[in-house]
């Protein structure tokens, strides 16, 4: 079966069945010599057991470790060999291996990806040494204030959920997991029935369903095994997470709350809306944050669009003495956008900086490649790509305002700071109205 994405672009995605389960994707573009390759699986973070945090993605990592007949040196010569590029990434919902090759290596790519993907040796000594470099780079993180603040926030506002676990893991349960463990997670994943395979670039139509052949008999049949996802519960009040860490002069704010799913009838009003409050360089936060006071180079709000409803999130990097005022407004600002939703000249501006920035979402088969799989992978709207335009432009000032009022609560959130509590934490707590709880947590802490 062979079905086009249609859309209003100059070219389309070809979306084509490769049988067991396993669906094909290409996006043809001659225009430059190389060819961008994704074996994604419809499975993600969410599903490595309780207790067993990082295993989807150590798994992941170790496939480039060794397979049938190669070593990780000699696979890592190979890549080098073809000019290639070759990695891996692990999302809540989604998996991903994806290269990059100069297009008459293609096939010898090709058959590459396939002993990888399809043979690995899982050995013992290059596990050990996984594990040990997967540890130190959690431990290395803690010098990033910025990822501290994200884990913090993930943790707080989806608490039990799955989507509070993160895809790296804990140091702790990192150094538990066995070769049987990473065994049994491919044999459970790794299969045609979660396989959903990408090419963009130098690549013909018929080219990418024999190769995208090729590339799924690598993975054996199953049964798909997708985790069951039950949707966030809102935070209840107001709540501080103070990440504290010695020797702070600059602090990461986060405040969040639950916000979209691409399946509500007013997803792209308050994609909108939210673009209006913190989405550009003259948005609402960035004139009052950075323009007017000058306490953070970067401020912005944000939505995540994931299989459940995720998160929306405002964010500023204060000086310390600045940390307190900053939340103040902020939280006062996000109280006025809930009430008062926003202005049609606002919503005129906004619509018209999407369209015109869109060519930028789409100006590589690599990026047209990637919207067609992130439908598929999680489960988009049909038309979510294909027509956001349409739907941008369709979007009223009143829309907006009620998307605002009826999915964002000021109310129920979470305000996460990475700094010194013994600089600032009484004045943090004093700066935000009708807070429930706070605690503190060490920087270091698992």
């Amino acid at each position: 079966m062979t079905r086009k994405i249609s859309s209003s672009r100059d070219s389309s995605t070809v979306r084509f069945d490769l049988g067991g389960g396993a669906m094909g994707f290409v996006e043809s573009s001659p225009s430059v010599p190389l060819v961008s390759i994704v074996v994604a699986l419809r499975t993600g973070s969410v599903a490595d057991p309780e207790g067993k945090d990082g295993l989807l993605r150590l798994t992941a990592r170790m496939l480039r470790r060794g397979s049938l007949g190669m070593s990780s040196i000699q696979i890592e010569n190979a890549i080098d060999r073809l000019g290639a590029e070759f990695g891996a990434e692990v999302a809540p919902s989604t998996m991903s291996l994806h290269g990059q090759v100069i297009r008459r290596n293609l096939h010898a790519f090709c058959k590459l990806f396939v002993s990888i993907l399809g043979h690995p040796t899982f050995a013992e000594d290059e596990l050990s040494r996984l594990r040990r470099e997967s540890i130190a780079e959690i431990q290395d993180a803690r010098d990033n204030d910025r990822v501290l603040a994200s884990l913090a926030l993930r943790r707080s506002l989806f608490a039990d959920h799955l989507y509070a676990r993160s895809a790296v893991g804990r140091a702790s349960s990192i150094e538990k997991l066995t070769r049987d463990d990473v065994v049994s997670a491919y044999e459970r994943h790794f299969v045609r029935a979660h396989a959903v395979i990408g090419f963009a670039g130098a690549i013909t139509e018929q080219e990418a369903r024999e190769l995208g052949a090729l590339i799924a008999s690598a993975l054996r049949e199953g049964a798909p095994s997708p985790a069951d996802v039950p949707e966030p519960t809102a935070p209840a009040g107001r709540s501080l997470v103070f990440v504290d860490k010695p020797e702070r002069t600059q602090t990461q704010i986060l405040i969040g709350t639950l916000g979209t799913f691409p399946h509500d009838d007013d997803h792209f009003p308050l994609v909108c809306a939210t673009a209006v409050l913190g989405g550009t360089f003259t948005s609402r936060m960035m004139r009052e944050i950075r323009s007017k006071r000058g306490w953070s180079y970067g401020t912005s709000a944000r939505l995540t669009i994931e299989r459940r409803r995720h998160a929306f999130v405002m964010s500023a990097a204060p000086a310390s003495n600045d940390c307190p005022p900053c939340i103040s407004l902020e939280l006062s600002m996000l109280e006025e956008f809930v009430e008062h939703g926003v202005a049609s000249r606002e919503i005129a501006f906004i619509k018209n900086y999407i369209v015109r920035s869109h060519a930028f979402e789409i100006d590589t088969a690599a990026k047209r490649l990637g919207q067609a799989l992130d439908n598929e992978l999680l489960a988009l709207p049909e038309d979510y790509h294909t027509r956001y335009l349409d739907h941008v432009r369709a979007v009223t000032p009143a829309a907006a305002s009620a998307s605002i009022k009826a999915r964002i609560s000021p109310d129920n959130l979470v305000v996460i700071v990475v700094g010194t509590a013994n600089d600032i934490l009484d004045k943090v707590t004093a700066s935000i109205p009708r807070l429930a709880r706070h605690e503190v947590v060490p920087f270091d802490r698992e």
